[in-house]
């Protein structure tokens, strides 16, 4: 019986220790945007800088008029979307890790106010207001749960499995992939 509370106490002492090493295996890894860009990754292709206007002229009354573009035809356009020519640079160490990154949200697909699926980009606008970022800089994110936002701008922290597995949106090309198992306003 002595040898038995024995084992029972000493059980009772390194089962927090235990559990606390099992809890910080499964602790995500915190990384920045900066983790997800290979070091010999080309930032960006050579593009030639144009102005909103270059090579723009009226058309004349009797001349004839601009081709007619169904609405939105650009967006299931993979060629019109920068950096399609080439597959994205991403970190291969990267693959299968759990992690946690802070971002903005670009809703995707939502269930009333619970959004569901986004692409995850590091600064405010990216994808809607000015052209998408690199794809090795925005992260296609599925949440099963659903998360709700108070504002379009919130920023977040995303935690999950991330996978170097590119994704065409519509909206862009992604170099990763990530399955949320939590995604959390950021308090600043």
């Amino acid at each position: 019986m002595n040898k038995l509370l024995t084992a029972i106490g000493a059980a009772a002492i390194l089962l927090p220790a235990v559990l606390a090493q099992a809890a910080e295996s499964n602790a995500p890894r915190e990384i920045a945007w900066g983790a997800l860009v290979p070091p010999a990754a080309v930032v960006a292709p050579n593009l030639k800088s144009k102005s909103f206007l270059a090579g723009a002229s009226r058309p004349s009354a009797d001349g004839p008029h601009p081709p007619q573009v169904p609405e939105a035809s650009w967006m299931s356009s993979l060629s019109q979307q920068p950096y399609a020519s080439e597959p994205p640079a991403v970190v291969n160490e990267l693959n299968g890790q759990r992690v946690r990154i802070g971002g903005y949200v670009v809703p995707l697909d939502f269930d009333a106010t619970q959004i569901k699926e986004f692409l995850l980009v590091p600064f405010v606008g990216a994808c809607i207001h000015v052209p998408p970022p690199p794809p090795n800089q925005i992260i296609y994110v599925t949440a099963a749960e659903g998360f709700e936002l108070k504002g379009q701008f919130d920023p977040v922290y995303v935690t999950g499995t991330l996978k170097t597995a590119p994704q065409f949106t519509g909206l862009a090309v992604t170099g990763y992939t990530l399955e949320a198992d939590r995604v959390e306003l950021r308090k600043e």
